[in-house]
């Protein structure tokens, strides 16, 4: 069978607008992201660099929105030229802003207050409040103040858009803003215990020897938990009293290990890097010795079984590293990018043996010159697109270009030249988000760069289209 071919989007358009997708909304939103799609990898269509702008603190960026000066400042990017949206007032060191998190509208349940169903921002300041802001107005909607007994510094989504992980540096505790309830997580229990995370229920545990362990979050919590905590109401634990949630009584520290729980699997890993993906689950490792770094084994979860063609390498100099990860669209495959080449992996039965899976090659994307080097390989969800930084070294400089590839094929779609040179040796960061691309570097001295690209026609097609209609 044939690809089928796709109409174009005039077509696309008059279709839309006779109603032809109506009853479902789905097939709307999908339709109008096909026909962006078209746009943005046509010939003619052009990524101009309409900003450019330079901090002293680090940028960040979420879903149109570009955050400065430790995301006390908010600035606009989907207009034609970045407009700001916000500033909140001035504050002290204490009082910033060190991580947050985009909380969009949830699902399945009422909330109290209307503006309970708009996107917000879930921001950490460093002096352990947990925050809740509007991010058109930059209002403060809720605060929740944790404790005093540790400094907490990071946050991560345990439920993503449901529940939130808040960990601290030095204690290693978790907490978990919406049961109200913080997790420690000490040596004398788990021993060399160098990280730990929480992610979709899993308490995931990292040691100095290599080992991961991953626990039953919610097992730990029926066995452990002191007693049960709820924001805004009175507690008394340890000899104090008072609100929890509210300064200076916080959220008291109610789940206590006293024993090590069993794990429900546990692997050993070169610096603990460990994945889980694929259909059925597999797992990724480096096998646990410092010269099998860059060898990845893809094991069965259920028996520990190492997948028919489950151990990939790619040849790279000390210079390049290559890395690995489960494809984030959902479809069990597996990117595996190095210097000169971006694999994507496909995992599927053993022919004659269904109780064993393989690993082949769905497409490969090749560096078509020997001085070009992948850097960031990522995945734009609404479009369906890999977007792909390739850097070409031109005697001292480097210039980048992003590159739109078929998610389904690996076909090269668009190639978008960017403006500024690319210094390998500093940090770098490039987002493609519909017909945005943002690209943020680090340079040293804490200098950082944002560019901002934003597709537009080609001048002379809408002379000529001009001319045409006339």
């Amino acid at each position: 069978m044939g690809r089928t071919p796709k109409a174009n989007v005039c077509r696309r358009l008059s279709r839309r607008a006779l109603g032809f997708f109506a009853r479902d909304a789905g097939v709307v939103q999908r339709t109008n992201l096909g026909i962006l799609r078209a746009l943005v990898c046509q010939e003619s269509t052009k990524f101009k660099n309409v900003w450019t702008t330079h901090s002293k603190s680090p940028i960040a960026y979420e879903r149109g929105r570009i955050y400065f000066d430790n995301y006390r400042c908010c600035v606009s990017s989907v207009a034609s030229e970045p407009r700001k949206l916000y500033e909140m007032p001035k504050c002290s060191k204490s009082e910033k802003i060190e991580d947050a998190l985009l909380w969009e509208c949830p699902v399945g349940e009422m909330l109290p207050h209307p503006s309970d169903y708009k996107s917000s921002l879930i921001a950490l300041t460093a002096h352990n409040w947990l925050l809740r802001i509007s991010v058109t107005t930059g209002e403060v909607l809720e605060k929740i103040y944790l404790a005093s007994y540790c400094k907490f510094r990071y946050l991560s989504w345990d439920t993503p858009q449901e529940v939130i992980a808040v960990k601290s540096a030095q204690d290693r505790g978790s907490a978990v803003a919406r049961q109200a309830g913080i997790l420690e997580i000490n040596k004398k229990v788990f021993a060399n215990v160098t990280d730990a995370t929480l992610s979709h229920g899993i308490l995931i545990v990292m040691y100095s020897s290599g080992l991961v362990r991953l626990y039953s979050f919610q097992a730990i919590i029926e066995q452990f938990m002191q007693q049960k905590l709820d924001l805004g109401c009175a507690c008394s634990q340890g000899g104090t009293s008072g609100t929890v949630g509210e300064a200076p009584f916080g959220i008291p520290c109610n789940v206590k290990i006293t024993d090590s729980p069993p794990p429900l699997f546990e692997v050993s890993s070169l610096e603990n890097a460990f994945q889980i993906g694929g259909h059925p689950w597999h797992y990724i490792i480096t096998p646990n010795k410092k010269k099998q770094k860059g060898v990845f084994h893809i094991c069965s979860l259920k028996d520990n079984s190492l997948a028919k063609n489950g151990i990939q390498e790619m040849e790279c100099c000390s210079l390049e590293s290559d890395w690995i990860y489960f494809h984030p669209d959902a479809s069990g495959r597996i990117i595996h990018v190095g210097p000169n080449q971006v694999k994507v992996l496909k995992l599927s039965e053993v022919e004659n043996n269904s109780s064993q899976h393989q690993i082949s090659e769905d497409f490969v994307i090749w560096a078509n010159r020997e001085d070009r080097t992948f850097k960031i390989v990522d995945y734009e969800d609404e479009l369906d697109l890999l977007s792909v930084v390739a850097v070409t070294q031109i005697d001292a400089e480097g210039k980048a270009h992003l590159d739109f590839h078929c998610n389904e094929y690996g076909t090269l779609l668009k190639s978008i030249p960017l403006v500024e040179s690319w210094d390998v040796t500093y940090s770098h960061e490039v987002y493609f988000d519909r017909d945005l691309v943002l690209h943020i570097e680090q340079k040293p001295n804490r200098v950082f760069s944002c560019y901002v690209y934003q597709m537009v026609c080609d001048p002379g097609e809408e002379e000529e289209i001009v001319s045409r209609s006339d």
